[in-house]
Parts: structure tokens; sequence; C-alpha cells
């Protein structure tokens, strides 16, 4: 720049002032001001850009951040359901499978009853007693040759637990 500037004014001292001359001197002048104004513009809005662009980089990347820690706790969250669902398959699973062994047993017990104590013969409780050898007095309770002993009026065997004995296993 300094050598444009001593070219200029080289030429003009050497014209011994040529109005002509001093008119071109007058318009590079001017077009290098407005060259200048134009390039130190153009700078501005170079460096504008750059910092336009620096801190859209930077949001961007704090968004990026935010991302990746929602993408992590997401993940994890997911992990923990799927395992939860895992747990919940082979619950379900098990549970279907003594739901099905239940129904079996129930209809077992609902053919067996149906078939093998068929004819008119009542019972009492599902147990296969006949109605005939023990009945049901007025209060509800069972009555056989105990009931005088029990103050309550029923059996004194009526609520209790059946037991294996020594005679009844051989």
């Amino acid at each position: 720049m300094a050598s444009s500037s001593s070219t200029y004014r080289s030429s003009s001292s050497s014209d011994g002032g040529n109005p002509n001359a001093v008119a071109v001197d007058e318009r590079k002048r001017k077009r290098m001001l407005s060259n200048r104004e134009s390039a130190r513009r153009s700078r501005m809005r170079k460096q504008k850009r750059i910092d336009d662009l620096t801190a859209q980089i930077n949001q961007l990347s704090s968004d990026n951040r935010q991302i990746l820690t929602s993408l992590t706790v997401t993940s994890q969250l997911y992990m923990k359901i799927q395992a939860e669902n895992s747990i919940l398959t082979a619950q379900m699973a098990e549970l279907s499978s003594r739901l099905e062994s239940l129904n079996e047993i129930v209809d077992l017990v609902t053919t067996t009853n149906g078939a093998g104590f068929g004819g008119g013969v009542d019972m009492i409780d599902g147990c296969g007693f006949d109605d005939r050898t023990v009945g049901i007095n007025s209060d509800g309770f069972y009555d056989d040759m105990m009931s005088g002993v029990n103050h309550w009026g029923g059996s004194v065997y009526s609520n209790q637990p059946i037991m294996a004995n020594d005679i009844n296993m051989y």
C-alpha cells in the first residue's frame, strides 16, 4: 500500500500540474479509497460470518451434548424396562403353567366326582360322604354319634385335619 501511494505522489509531482493528470490522479485516489472501504467492509462481513459460525458451532455442540445425555438416560431406561419386561414375561409363563395345571386338576376332580359318585348319592362338602350315613342337623353341623360330646353341637372331628395312621398305611 505504501508503494501505491508513493507511486501516486511521484506521478503527480512529475506531471507538473497537468489538469488531465490531476483528474486521473483524483479518480485513482477515489478508487483506492473506495477499494479500501470495500475491503474493510468485506473483512467486517467475513469476521461477522466467522463469529456467527463460531456461535452456531457452540450452540450445536451444546445441543449435541444435551441430546447425547438424553440418549444415554433413555437407553438406560429402555434397558431397565426391557429387563422388567423379561421378568414379567417369565412370571406370566410360570403363572400360565400353574393355571393350566390347576385347571387340569379341577377338570380331573370334576370328572372323577361326576363319574365315581353318580346314581343319586349326594355329597357333603365334595368329600364323598353319603348324606344317608352322616346328616346335617338344623343348626348346619354334622350329626353323628359323638354330637352330644361337643358343646357346640357338631362333630368332634368336623374341623380337624385328616391324619394318616400306621394301620391305614400298610
